[in-house]
């Protein structure tokens, strides 16, 4: 399959328009045979990409004493305790921040104040934050998540992903693509047989058959 997703992936690149900002590349999945009302039944993952996003992930911390000034060298913002509160107030502030936010990452004894302050917010936007345990490493975790997506369908038959940026080189592209491709087979129930048809795509240029 490497071989395949390679060459529709140079493809995908070769045919886009040229245009006058960097595009990113993404995967379009289709699924079949699945009742996605059912949510056991829906595609929720976090997949770290070996190559890389090609992009720029936002990533919020809510931390801390020293892990909130160990978060400062990586994270793109930090928030504590105050802040989680004054947010729990602004529901418009609230909103904005799980807009431009690709992910959030916690201390774990924070995560029963968010879930009070902004569940409503960021459990229907599937942006509650990732516990972080007292042994773990935010800036490793940070780091890690950085070159993380998110394979979410809800309840629809065909969800996107993003697997890079025009400018990345294909076969880096290509092991992205891989990797999901991969864990979607072994996260569904029928594996393959529920996937009808995956296309690779830049933003703006023509769609091209993966799978």
């Amino acid at each position: 399959m490497a071989d395949n997703i390679e060459e529709a992936v140079s493809r995908a690149l070769d045919e886009a328009p040229e245009r006058n900002f960097r595009e990113t590349v993404d995967l379009a999945i289709n699924l079949r045979d699945l009742d996605l009302n059912d949510p056991s039944q829906r595609v929720d993952e976090s997949v770290v990409l070996p190559s890389g996003t090609g992009q720029e992930t936002q990533i919020v911390v809510f931390a801390e004493g020293e892990t909130a000034v160990r978060a400062e060298e990586v994270a793109d913002e930090v928030l504590d305790s105050d802040d989680l509160e004054d947010l729990g107030d602004n529901t418009d502030e609230a909103k904005d921040l799980a807009g431009e936010t690709d992910f959030f990452i916690a201390e774990a004894d924070m995560m029963q104040d968010i879930g009070r302050y902004l569940g409503t917010v960021l459990g229907p936007r599937g942006k509650m934050p990732t516990p972080l345990q007292p042994d773990d490493d935010v800036v490793e975790t940070v780091n890690r998540m950085k070159n993380t997506v998110q394979l979410r369908s809800r309840d629809r038959r065909t969800f996107h992903t993003r697997v890079g940026a025009e400018d990345m080189e294909p076969d880096a592209i290509a092991d992205n693509i891989d990797v999901i491709v991969r864990r979607l087979h072994s996260s569904l129930e029928k594996g393959p047989l529920n996937v009808d048809s995956i296309y690779v795509k830049t933003t703006m240029g023509p769609a091209v058959e993966v799978a």
